[in-house]
C-alpha cells in the first residue's frame, strides 16, 4: 500500500516490484501481485486494462463509477467519476440486451500539458 500511495500515476507491477527489491532483495512477481489483487478487491487502487498497470485511488475503500483519461506521449492518468456517464453507458447495454461482465472505460489521446508548449 505504501509504494501504491507514494506513487504518482500508474505504474505496472514488475515497476513495483522494482522499487519493493530496493527494501527487500527477496521480493518476487508473486508478493506483488498478492498484494494487488487485495488492493484491488478493497478498492484501494484501480487497474488500466490498456495499460497493464495501476492507479490509486482517490475514493479508495468503496466502489464507485470510474473512467480513465489516459496520454499516450507522458502516460499521465486523469481518473474520473461521472455518475452521468456511468449510468448512460449502463442504460445503454441493459437497452440493448447486453450483460455486462466486466466495465472498463479508458480513453486515450493527449493531455493539456502535452498539447501545450
Amino acid at each position: 500500500f505504501q509504494l501504491m500511495a507514494k506513487q504518482k500515476g500508474a505504474i505496472s507491477a514488475y515497476d513495483l516490484l522494482k522499487k519493493l527489491k530496493k527494501h527487500d532483495s527477496n521480493a518476487h512477481p508473486p508478493t506483488i501481485y498478492r498484494a494487488l489483487d487485495f488492493l484491488l478487491e478493497n478498492h484501494f487502487i484501480h487497474r488500466i486494462e490498456s495499460l497493464n498497470a495501476y492507479l490509486m485511488c482517490d475514493n479508495f475503500g468503496c466502489e464507485h463509477p470510474m473512467q480513465l483519461l489516459i496520454c499516450d506521449q507522458c502516460k499521465s492518468v486523469i481518473a474520473l467519476s461521472d455518475s452521468v456517464i456511468d449510468d448512460a453507458f449502463l442504460e445503454q447495454a441493459k437497452q440493448s440486451g447486453f450483460k455486462i461482465a466486466n466495465k472498463v472505460l479508458e480513453a486515450h489521446g493527449i493531455c493539456y500539458n502535452c498539447l501545450t508548449p
